[in-house]
């Protein structure tokens, strides 16, 4: 498995970072949630997944550790957006997202962000899948903790 934007989100990344940052439209997130290693589909088929609804259906699955909820990151949550134009990209880094005290249960596979235009509609239908980080590991009760940085190159 590897890190992928899904076709849906190519080349919007930075985009939707944006849109975050300055709440526009108002009260639009990134959701941050994992994705189970139990019944996980094959990216080349994640990749097509059009919304989270569509992400986790068929064999794959969010996961149900306690300790686990998915995160959001509004306006102020400290998205960093960095042009580089030495390098021809645009670097996005976030927040670390720490998970406290995770039992024992699923094993994680993969983190994934979306992109919720606005978090009041409250479906899964309405987040777009953005993009894809392997992220393997074996909850045993710690905190967990999540660092993604994303470099966007111009097509």
């Amino acid at each position: 498995m590897g890190n992928f934007i899904f076709n849906r989100s190519k080349g919007r990344f930075v985009e939707f970072a944006e849109r975050v940052n300055s709440n526009d439209p108002t009260n639009s997130v990134f959701v941050i949630l994992v994705l189970a290693t139990s019944g996980i589909e094959a990216d080349a088929t994640l990749l097509d997944k059009d919304d989270i609804t569509a992400l986790v259906s068929g064999t794959t699955n969010e996961v149900t550790n306690s300790g686990y909820a998915r995160k959001s990151i509004d306006q102020a949550g400290g998205i960093t957006i960095t042009y580089d134009d030495t390098n021809d990209r645009v670097d996005v880094d976030f927040p670390d997202q720490t998970w406290t005290g995770v039992a024992a249960g699923d094993g994680w596979n993969d983190v994934v962000f979306g992109y919720d235009s606005d978090s009041t509609g409250g479906t899964d239908a309405n987040i777009l899948p953005v993009s894809q980080h392997d992220f393997v590991l074996t909850p045993d009760g710690s905190d967990i903790t999540a660092t993604v940085a994303v470099a966007q190159r111009a097509a």
